[in-house]
């Protein structure tokens, strides 16, 4: 990866090349729609999908595809590594200018990824670009457009997450985000290289809000382009450990909080806040099972 992005406004074959990693799980169900719509997209040169062992038919579609298309590769975990890792790991195939990671059960149209590079060329200091997420009934996500999380906030709210959502601007077409969903992420290899890719210490949820977090320490901005949009199914894969999945956010939280605020926090608090969090563990199961 050590190819780097054009000069601002150079448009000079290859500046627009993309390079995807997809992370899979037990993801036949959306696998072949997803990598349909990435082989139908503008510039993408490469795709890498990483699997983490899926005991179902994923690999075997995978295989399929590829078969008729050089561009796609596949890489088979024995065993599952988590997403963050599994990223990382698919990253380092990836030559290309541009770096997309996108989930199993996400749909890209035909420009989205080629457009995000054209805002990342002519913006200054744009670093993570993300879009607009989309249920299949047009419902936009509110988890497209973050702020970061706050154990303390959470805990002196209940509970309330109504404050994470920025909303959309219709003043701005490229939005300025603390953070965007982790579904669909679009930076610079480079930029990814120099931060150290994904913290493997999160084996599912919060490492795309540290990534973001990271990239505006680094002096660059997270942007959501406003006007573009993905289909996105969301948690196809991990609807079948429902408990494993709970417990992974949890201790992603968890992680997250010692990394970026507590040492902002007083002492005595920081066992208040870990007690808020595991009690909260049964009763967000509770909730998803009886959903």
């Amino acid at each position: 990866m050590s190819q780097t992005p054009a000069p601002q406004g150079a448009l000079d074959f290859g500046a627009r090349d993309i390079g995807v990693v997809v992370v899979t799980y037990a993801s036949a169900a959306t696998i072949e729609r997803c990598l349909s719509a990435l082989l139908a997209a503008r510039h993408v040169m490469r795709v890498m999908v990483v699997d983490n062992a899926s005991r179902d038919d994923t690999c075997a579609i995978v295989e399929r595809l590829a078969r008729r298309d050089p561009r796609i590769g596949l890489v088979r975990n024995p065993d599952n590594r988590g997403f963050a890792a599994a990223c990382n790991q698919g990253a380092t195939a990836i030559a290309q200018p541009w770096i997309a990671f996108v989930n199993p059960d996400a749909f890209v149209e035909r420009d989205t990824l080629t457009r995000l590079a054209d805002v990342a060329m002519v913006r200054a200091g744009a670093g993570l670009l993300g879009v607009e997420h989309r249920d299949p009934d047009g419902t936009p996500d509110p988890a497209s457009r973050r702020s970061d999380p706050s154990l303390r906030e959470q805990l002196f709210s209940l509970g309330r997450r109504d404050n994470l959502f920025l909303g959309r601007d219709p003043a701005q077409a490229v939005q300025p985000v603390e953070a965007v969903s982790g579904a669909l992420m679009f930076l610079p290899a480079v930029l990814f290289v120099r931060l150290g890719g994904f913290d493997e210490g999160y084996r599912l949820h919060a490492e795309d809000l540290d990534l973001c977090r990271r990239v505006r320490q680094a002096g660059y901005e997270v942007l959501v382009v406003n006007d573009l949009a993905v289909t996105h199914l969301r948690g196809v894969s991990s609807r079948r450990r429902p408990a494993w999945v709970e417990w992974q956010k949890h201790r992603g939280m968890w992680r997250y909080f010692r990394k970026f605020e507590a040492q902002h926090t007083p002492m005595w608090l920081q066992p208040l806040l870990f007690l808020a969090l595991w009690l909260h563990l049964p009763l967000a199961l509770a909730r998803k099972l009886w959903r």
